[in-house]
């Protein structure tokens, strides 16, 4: 959803932007200047089945769409759209849905995803500026009230600090030297932990390490206000996960680090500062598109060679 946000910012230009999205991701689209209304499409409660499905479309029918931009690619949301009688479908060639698209796109592997989804609405041969591809989010009142409380009496509040992101849902994604470098970081700035709830034993960890200089914030804040708060730091550290997305949607300084995947898969940071750091010489890196539950070779090197001083050093080239 945050990468698809260059995509939207193109089409407000022409006209009216509505967004059918998961419960998780709608909120993210709180406050967007280009996004007249989100549609909530859940498939596990009010739209599961076929009867829900009819139901969503019936409403897409009512509103008279002209076109359906499938970013997200799935059969359900094409079949939603179809149903809906939106009588242009664009997606990408490669999707699974491409069988119910008007018009198929080209799925480019040499560039960004967000940049493949802005090319969804563009010409063929259209070139983007890096402006144009940055996503955007932004975080209303609600949001910075909560980063308020959750900021309040920590070593943070008010100050500069470094936030830290060192969950994801990919086990072998998950750098594992937070803890040291949280040791070289906390004697120089205050350290923030930003994650959701299932990052919490991370956090916790983490912020054991430097009682009182770190706070850990996970699961204590929605997406949304995370992009609030990771937009506040001097810089993220993060993994190849959303956090890095929403550092880049809010401008922040960014350090990614990536093991079993590789930026070039096109989900690299965008933000106007951003380096990345990964085991450039590993002849098994990239083993896979997300980052496989465990290490096919059993060694973890793609992780395990990457060190806290060499994170530490790009960090402060970065900051």
């Amino acid at each position: 959803m945050v990468l698809t946000t260059p995509l939207l910012a193109e089409l407000a230009g022409r006209g009216a932007v509505d967004v059918v999205a998961t419960p998780a991701n709608a909120p993210l689209l709180a406050n967007h200047p280009a996004v007249r209304r989100v549609i909530v499409f859940d498939k596990r409660r009010d739209a599961r089945g076929l009867h829900g499905l009819a139901r969503t479309a019936a409403t897409l029918r009512e509103a008279g769409y002209g076109v359906a931009y499938l970013a997200q690619g799935s059969m359900r949301s094409a079949t939603l759209a179809r149903v809906a009688g939106i009588p242009v479908r664009v997606g990408f060639e490669t999707s699974a849905g491409r069988w119910l698209y008007t018009h198929r796109v080209p799925y480019r592997d040499d560039v960004h995803h967000a940049e493949r989804l802005w090319r969804l609405a563009m010409p063929a041969g259209a070139l983007a500026s890096a402006e144009a591809l940055r996503p955007r989010l932004h975080p209303g009142d609600a949001e910075r009230h909560a980063v308020d409380v959750v900021l309040q009496g920590s070593a943070a509040e008010g100050r500069p600090f470094i936030a830290l992101a060192p969950g994801s849902i990919w086990a072998t994604k998950r750098w594992p030297y937070y803890p040291e470098l949280v040791r070289q970081l906390a004697a120089e700035t205050p350290v923030v932990v930003v994650g959701g709830a299932v990052d919490g034993d991370l956090g916790r960890a983490i912020a054991s390490v430097s009682p009182g200089r770190v706070l850990d914030a996970t699961g204590r804040l929605s997406l949304l206000a995370s992009a609030e708060i990771i937009r506040r730091a001097r810089a993220l550290v993060t993994n190849d996960s959303a956090p890095m997305h929403l550092a880049s949607a809010v401008g922040t300084p960014t350090v990614a680090i990536f093991g079993p995947t590789v930026p070039d898969f096109g989900f690299g940071p965008l933000a106007p500062n951003a380096a990345t750091v990964g085991h450039e010489l590993l002849s098994c890196r990239p083993c896979d598109r997300h980052g496989p539950k465990a290490c096919p070779l059993g060694h973890w090197r793609c992780m395990r060679d990457v060190t806290p001083e060499l994170v530490h050093q790009t960090l402060l080239a970065t900051s």
